[in-house]
């Protein structure tokens, strides 16, 4: 049977009625006497040391504990929580020939992101790229295409602003959050190392930052052989680009069984689209079956896997104030070819 902390009227009682009994005292404590005083002074020193147990309870498993105890937690098993990292890219600059844009030149951006370029850099053919990196960790600093980056000192021969290139500006990774580092840790501690088992690979992958979900697959191109794909779900989009597949790969190099040869892929998404009519048709219940379908798809998909139909309808029964509907696409389950993610594609209501 688990222990209730007891409340601090409760304790206050208890010592008030002990105190009668031990005194043996003929009628009720006066309101303003002495011993209630002190009796009310103990409850409440009871009562904080009662929250500080409590606080204590939670802290001794690390399925409950708060991040400090956690990452503790996490450093006796070998596990370190995955910092922020730095988005970096190409921007591209125009100017005089032979100008020259030295390393540690810094750019802002319109919101006030700063970055440092990386390596000098000289104007040729009236452009110059320049690989630049975020002074701010994290996914704040990365950029789309195209997006303007100032000069925060002007530089002759040099225009003013440059546009990031059509790659952008990537690899900026948030730090891990409590409930990561908590999931992968218990995960862990459920699937100890097996030499080279499947569950070590995918806990190899997530050792690297970004890195969620992960899939493994044994014997993929013959016997020796263990392909790996993941995807970076708070990345937009989830799907890892080449670097990112590498960096995966070459961590998964150092720590496999020297007898596996590993492949490391992206999977290719596989968007599953819908057309659907429901009643009654307003914006709040679109909204709604739109996020149902988007959880449903995101906790059931996998490379290669099955999204069956009737989870489809299931998903949008349960999406708030929906009566009735008709899913007309897709009209089965929607299997993936093998190395093909189902994603949550577009609605088309009817």
């Amino acid at each position: 049977m688990g222990f209730n902390r007891p409340t601090l009227q409760d304790i206050n009682d208890r010592i008030k009625t002990d105190l009668e009994t031990r005194l043996s005292t003929a009628g009720a404590f006066l309101r303003r006497s002495v011993i209630l005083v002190v009796g009310r002074v103990l409850a409440g020193s009871s009562h904080l040391l009662h929250g500080h147990l409590d606080f204590i309870s939670k802290q001794v498993l690390p399925d409950s504990a708060i991040k400090s105890y956690l990452e503790r937690w996490a450093s006796i098993w070998g596990i370190k929580k995955k910092p922020a990292t730095f988005a970096g890219g190409i921007i591209i600059l125009t100017g005089t020939n032979g100008s020259l844009i030295p390393q540690l030149t810094l750019f802002v951006r319109n919101d006030g992101v700063q970055y440092e370029s990386q390596a000098d850099a000289t104007i040729a053919n009236g452009t110059a790229n320049v690989s630049v990196q975020a002074l701010v960790a994290g996914s704040d600093g990365e950029a789309d295409p195209d997006v303007e980056l100032t000069l925060v000192s002007p530089i002759a021969g040099v225009d003013s602003t440059g546009l990031v290139d059509p790659t952008g500006l990537t690899g900026g990774n948030d730090e891990e959050t409590t409930e990561e580092l908590r999931g992968r840790l218990l995960e862990r501690i459920q699937e100890p190392p097996l030499g080279g088992a499947d569950q070590d690979y995918r806990l190899w992958a997530k050792s690297v930052p970004g890195v969620t979900r992960v899939w493994v697959y044994e014997e993929y191109l013959g016997p020796g052989t263990v392909a790996v794909t993941f995807v970076r779900d708070n990345d937009n989009p989830i799907i890892p680009d080449p670097s990112e597949v590498q960096e995966v790969a070459d961590y998964i190099q150092t720590v496999r069984p020297v007898t596996a040869h590993v492949i490391v892929f992206s999977p290719i998404p596989d968007p599953i689209d819908f057309t659907i009519s429901i009643f009654p048709d307003t914006p709040e219940i679109r909204t709604a079956i739109e996020a149902e379908l988007t959880d449903m798809v995101y906790r059931e998909a996998e490379p290669g896997g099955t999204i069956l139909l009737s989870h489809m309808n299931e998903a949008v029964s349960i999406a708030k104030g929906e009566v009735d509907h008709t899913i007309t696409a897709p009209v089965a389950d929607f299997v993936s070819p093998i190395g093909h993610l189902p994603q949550m594609g577009v609605i088309t209501w009817v």
